[in-house]
């Protein structure tokens, strides 16, 4: 599966972007998709994961309640809605696809490209 991620940019805090992440190939139900984000010099973190089956959605904390993933199973596509952005979610963000639910940015297998989101104070 290759994934292509798009939709990033700079905008103002409190303001909002949508993400997307078109996929190439297969996705199975039991595979999860799923966004991380990385500061230059810094670990990759977990954002958002959906299980491409169920439709389940898990996020990381600092997120929660701002963030909404989501998929489109006829477009092959994932979603990642950013409200309320403020400074300290600027970074690259990645989407990737592991084989099952995972938190930790090495059991996902496959990457796409990053874009970069950049939130002005």
């Amino acid at each position: 599966v290759q994934l292509q991620a798009s939709g990033g940019g700079l905008v103002q805090a409190g303001g909002a972007l949508r993400l997307s992440c078109a996929a190439s190939g297969r996705i199975y139900s039991s595979h999860v998709m799923g966004w991380f984000r990385q500061d230059p010099g810094k670990e990759r973190d977990f954002v958002a994961a959906i299980r491409w089956g169920r439709g389940s959605t898990y996020y990381g904390d600092s997120v929660k309640g701002r963030f909404t993933i989501s998929r489109d199973s006829a477009e092959n596509t994932v979603y990642l809605q950013m409200n309320s952005l403020k400074p300290e979610d600027t970074a690259v963000y990645y989407c990737a696809r592991a084989n099952g639910l995972a938190y930790a940015a090495a059991e996902y297998v496959s990457w796409g490209l990053g874009t970069q989101v950049t939130v002005s104070s």
